[in-house]
């Protein structure tokens, strides 16, 4: 799927909304600044600028330094200070030195230490790449609360049938990451292709970023990886999550089935009970209470017709000698007879009594 046909970041806020009432949470909380940035990455004060769409987006390298900040400010170690530069470089193996230009914000790093910084942090493998619209689109995927045959799994995660079979048992392969991105690249190349079924041109997808077919020429041979730059392009340029190629095989996987849960969980909406669904897209509350007003006889007649509307669908036998009865509730000896208010123009429901 390209960017442009990512879903829009209003109509994701409308779903939380949703889903945090349905849950019996509060929507302003699940949808809280802080929380959102806490999640995305993405500075609180530009929230509101990208969720509304008016956010320019910042340099790729300005965006990873502040990125990075944010994760020294809020993951701190036990004792609540934040965690040295040659800590967080030890987990992967490298000097704490190398982290010095990201953390003063003069120089990106190297595609290995991305990853291993996002490793570190236990934070998501798009998390230092992902521009601000999809930093928080995937925010708000991870507020509140599919097809899982292993081919399509392996279309959205890059990971090959077999591979995906090993993670799910819970022993994922492990390949160094020169060769996981070289795979996942040819992938992408292979599965999303052009118009007329042929694969991306090398320099057609660096030039999408401003660089030459030549600088991807050594990742297409597994000779090398890319910079943190044209990592970015290239997973702009195929429209997947910023994570696509350095996310380790669990995590590719978890979240393409983190996914697949949601579209199964639509699809089983559009699927339920069709009194169900009229039941949500109505006032039910203002039917059942007219309902209430009704006399013993418009009960009766109020079932008759409902049971003639189900025999006329096919899910209910005609039945024979008239309505299997309706009865009404009990009624509240404080409410005047229905007889004694009759019915009225606006009232349709107090008509069924003297039909």
């Amino acid at each position: 799927m390209r960017a442009a046909a990512r879903p829009d970041l209003a109509a994701l806020r409308r779903r939380v909304e949703e889903l945090s009432e349905r849950c019996g949470r509060d929507p302003a909380h699940a949808l809280a600044a802080a929380r959102l940035s806490h999640l995305s990455g993405v500075e609180p004060g530009r929230i509101p600028a990208v969720m509304a769409g008016g956010a320019v987006e910042l340099p790729l390298e300005q965006r990873v330094h502040q990125r990075f900040l944010r994760l020294r400010a809020t993951r701190r170690d036990k004792h609540g200070r934040e965690w040295p530069l040659a800590a967080i470089a030890e987990d992967f193996g490298a000097p704490g030195a190398s982290l010095g230009p990201l953390n003063a914000g003069t120089g990106l790093p190297r595609l290995g230490h991305a990853a291993g910084v996002q490793r570190f942090f236990g934070v998501y493998a798009g998390f230092l790449l992902a521009d601000g619209k999809s930093a928080v689109e995937r925010a708000l995927a991870l507020t509140p609360e599919g097809r899982d045959d292993l081919e399509h799994l392996s279309h959205l995660t890059g990971i090959t049938p077999q591979a995906i079979r090993l993670t799910l048992d819970g022993s994922p392969p492990r390949l160094p990451l020169k060769e996981q991105v070289r795979e996942r690249f040819e992938h992408l190349r292979r599965t999303r292709v052009r118009e007329d079924g042929q694969p991306h041109s090398l320099a057609a997808i660096a030039k999408s970023f401003d660089a030459s077919g030549q600088s991807l020429t050594r990742l297409a041979q597994g000779e090398g990886l890319p910079n943190l730059a044209a990592a970015a392009g290239i997973q702009r340029f195929f429209g997947v999550e910023g994570g696509f190629l350095l996310a380790d095989d669990a995590e590719a996987l978890g979240t393409a089935l983190t996914c697949l849960a949601r579209e199964l969980e639509c699809a089983e909406r559009q699927q339920e009970n069709p009194m169900l669904a009229v039941l949500r897209a109505h006032d039910v509350r203002s039917i059942v209470t007219r309902a209430g007003r009704l006399s013993p006889q418009g009960w009766k007649s109020l079932a008759d017709h409902l049971d003639d509307l189900l025999a006329r669908e096919g899910q209910l036998g005609r039945p024979a000698g008239g309505a299997t009865g309706g009865h009404p509730p009990a009624a509240d000896p404080a409410a005047p007879h229905p007889a004694a208010e009759g019915p009225t123009a606006q009232d349709p429901a107090a008509e069924g009594g003297t039909r």
